[in-house]
């Protein structure tokens, strides 16, 4: 058996695991990565699911400066077909109601592999596509190697790393590794969750989906043959095209390309990938539309603590859940014109690299989830339990996220759940299992219960979550420390959110300035450390109002309140200039310049406070800092 050596190990290539890549790659590490798809990119690539579920803010603010990356590359790609050309910046290839960015998986795919592209050809990454987890060596709490093979047959790969990032959809290298890890739904009296189940459910695990990718072609006849099931399906899933309920309580019924009354949109806009009005002719004669509806939520069994039997079982009757699904919408569904059916819908197989014409893998919203040093709950994050503009604070915060507790039900339960989050963090500690030395979570699996997993499985959330497991990996072997150690260190967390906020990794919720933003890290940084306090009521800085000096005045007293009583040299002790005696600080024309502000901004201030705090604490041991 051959042997590989990385400084970090990513098992799954989704987009946490290609998030935790290119970062750990960024700051020096090599990396492997193994994915058992042939695509790498997960729920917006291999799933299917190709259109972005993002926040209202999405473009100005709370995703990574990488992750705007892959976005613009995408917009790149489709502004330059556009019959305007690129003259949106907002750009929408498929201009659908739920999603401002959606784009062919393929596209997806091409973008990831060129920002990946440059530390593939240095060498700092290698990617093993159709490569799956086989076991792991485990000795005194640490992973040694994980044993990786090929769909293919050939012989396992022993990968051997000082560093283990699990990214993969359901946490898989748990259970080879031995660590422990929840399942489904907490009890209420365990979490104190308002909506968990009053008994623990670990089999509650939600619904997962095959998508597929059609194409309208008015006056022709595309009907696939009845798949196994179908006649069931049809009736117990249903098949429909309602979706959720209206103010009343009735369910809200959708038309195929109208708007009908009390809903935001059509079916067929609301995944549209392709609007064919924006593009040439040539290029896209016709709409594409991504179908990952109610009516193809497989919930007929699960993936997670089953055997392999009952595994595939339950893949075979989500593919022919979904394959019902599109021969419904070609034979019975209601048509806006009258009569039943559009044939016209055309399965596109070669959208998403398949025979069957479905997704490579299922589209997974719930992950194993590993017994983390910090949890996130419901209560931390839903918006009418907590009563500011952002929700609780965490000061070792290495992520931010914003989306729905959105739970797509599993088959013992009777509804989904649907809860309005604040703006939240995601703290450290949830990336770090509890007595494990080596590994950390970097995707779906973090330390969260199942109502709170809810809102960080989405597309921007998971990749903020990988990029903060590439830069913990990082970090520890910069410093030789192990995540737990690092965790505990005050000093090593603030080092570390430095380097993230520099590298353009948000990590507080200030919605007007952005990672292009000049003062960029510095507002970052001094806010996740508690200098800069924000405004309760709204989520904005206001980087070019005028500084008030009693501002000024607090965050000064907010450096002292948290360094200044640092062992010495400590950060502000009184420094004595070269070559003289008077006694002098940094920070002393600062606080003259926060007594009278004149003309200085928020912004320039928190900027010239950020560079003298960057330039002390250069000087200071690791315990000070």
């Amino acid at each position: 058996m051959q042997t590989l050596h990385s400084d970090i190990f990513i098992a799954g290539g989704g987009l946490g695991g290609c998030a935790a890549a290119l970062r750990a790659a960024e700051w020096g590490c090599t990396v492997i990565l193994a994915e058992p798809c042939d695509w790498i990119g997960g729920q917006a690539t291999s799933q299917g699911v190709s259109a972005l579920d993002e926040h209202e803010w999405i473009e100005e603010f709370g995703g990574t400066a990488a992750y705007y990356r892959f976005r613009s590359g995408i917009r790149r790609h489709y502004q330059g077909l556009a019959v305007g050309g690129p003259s949106d910046p907002r750009f929408n290839p498929g201009r659908c109601w739920v999603s401002r960015l959606a784009f062919e998986p393929r596209i997806g795919l091409a973008v990831l592999e060129s920002l990946l592209a440059p530390s593939i050809r240095s060498g700092r990454i290698r990617i093993f596509s159709r490569h799956t987890l086989k076991r792991a060596e485990v000795g005194a709490e640490r992973i040694k190697a994980v044993i990786i093979a090929p769909d293919s047959g050939r012989s396992e790969l022993a990968c051997r790393a000082s560093y283990f990032i699990d990214a993969s959809e359901m946490g898989d290298l748990l259970p080879l590794a031995g660590v422990p890890f929840r399942t489904g739904a907490e009890a209420q009296s365990e979490t104190g969750e308002p909506h968990a189940p009053a008994e623990a459910h670990p089999e509650w695990i939600q619904s997962f989906t095959f998508p597929f990718i059609v194409e309208y072609c008015p006056g022709e006849n595309h009907t696939i043959p009845k798949p196994p099931g179908y006649e069931e399906n049809r009736d117990n899933q249903p098949y429909t095209l309602a979706a959720g309920k209206d103010a009343r309580g009735a369910p809200r019924i959708y038309s195929m390309f109208a708007t009908a009354p009390g809903t935001p949109g059509s079916f067929w806009a609301y995944r549209r990938l392709i609007d064919a009005g924006q593009f040439r002719p040539e290029r896209y004669p016709r709409d594409l539309s991504m179908i990952n509806w109610q009516g193809n939520d497989y919930r007929g069994g699960r993936l997670i603590g089953v055997s392999r039997r009952e595994r595939e079982k339950s893949l075979a009757e989500a593919r022919a859940l979904s394959l019902g699904f599109l021969h419904w919408l070609q034979t019975k569904a209601p048509r806006d014109d009258g009569g039943q059916g559009y044939p016209e819908l055309k399965l596109r197989p070669d959208l998403l690299g398949t025979a069957d014409g479905l997704s490579q893998f299922p589209y997974i919203r719930e992950s194993r989830r590993i017994r983390a040093l910090d949890q996130l709950r419901e209560q931390d994050i839903a918006a009418d339990l907590q009563p500011h503009a952002r929700a609780r604070l965490y000061p070792d915060a290495v992520a931010i996220g914003k989306y729905w507790i959105d739970l797509h039900r599993s088959s013992g339960e009777e509804q989904d759940c649907f809860v309005d989050t604040r703006p939240f963090q995601v703290p450290l500690g949830a990336l770090i299992p509890e007595g494990w030395a080596n590994l950390i979570a970097g995707a779906k699996n973090i330390g969260v219960t199942r109502l709170a997993a809810g809102a960080c499985r989405l597309h921007p959330v998971e990749w903020a979550i990988g990029e903060a497991a590439g830069s913990l990996a990082a970090e520890c072997l910069r410093l030789q420390r192990p995540p737990h150690e690092l965790h505990n260190r005050p000093g090593a967390v603030r080092a570390l959110q430095l380097r993230m906020v520099e590298s353009g990794t948000p990590l507080f919720w200030f919605t007007d300035v952005g990672h292009a933003h000049p003062a960029f890290a510095a507002v970052q940084w001094l806010a996740v450390s508690g200098i800069i306090e924000p405004d309760q009521q709204n989520l904005l800085f206001s980087p070019d109002a005028p500084l008030e000096p009693e501002t000024g005045r607090r965050w000064l007293e907010g450096v002292r309140s948290r360094w200044g009583s640092a062992p010495a040299p400590g950060l502000l002790r009184t420094l004595p200039p070269a070559g003289g005696e008077t006694p002098w600080h940094p920070l002393m024309e600062l606080a003259q310049r926060a007594a009278n502000p004149q003309k200085t901004t928020r912004a320039a201030f928190a900027i010239d406070l950020f560079q003298t705090l960057q330039a002390l604490l250069h000087v200071l041991p690791e315990a000070d800092a």
